[in-house]
């Protein structure tokens, strides 16, 4: 399965982002109020600065305190970010996520996101090619 079959199967939020001056507790209303575990950091609405992960915020309050709720979004986000394209297939997108320990991805097409993965999407979708898959053999085993 490719990420762009992922994508065609999730309901189209848009990608949702904040710019690199919102602060955290913003950042936080935000993840909270769309119930999603990710956002975006962009300028513009349009580039791709950072991402910013609930686990960010949390290991951040842990070591600091609740003062990293008024701190910027940029200072916390992270800024080298590894991406996908819509040919890239899942089972690629998981291995690089379980190597990289996280859990969101951005799919690029042009150097432009088109949207946002989670491991969750990616596991998903493999257990429903899984199966079929399974539905498939059954039905040559069974001969029909």
């Amino acid at each position: 399965m490719l990420v762009q079959q992922i994508l065609k199967s999730k309901p189209d939020l848009g990608v949702i982002s904040v710019t690199p001056d919102a602060t955290v507790a913003e950042a936080t209303n935000l993840l909270s109020n769309k119930r999603i575990g990710t956002v975006v950091v962009s300028k513009d609405g349009a580039s791709l600065d950072g991402i910013l992960s609930e686990r960010d915020i949390v290991r951040e309050l842990g070591k600091r305190g609740v003062g990293v709720m008024t701190e910027t979004v940029s200072g916390m986000m992270t800024s080298k970010l590894v991406t996908c394209t819509p040919q890239d297939s899942a089972d690629r997108v998981l291995e690089m996520m379980t190597t990289g320990r996280f859990r969101h991805m951005p799919v690029l097409e042009d150097d432009k996101m088109i949207g946002l993965i989670s491991i969750g999407d990616v596991v998903k979708a493999r257990l429903a090619e899984l199966s079929m898959e399974k539905d498939a053999l059954e039905g040559m085993i069974m001969g029909h």
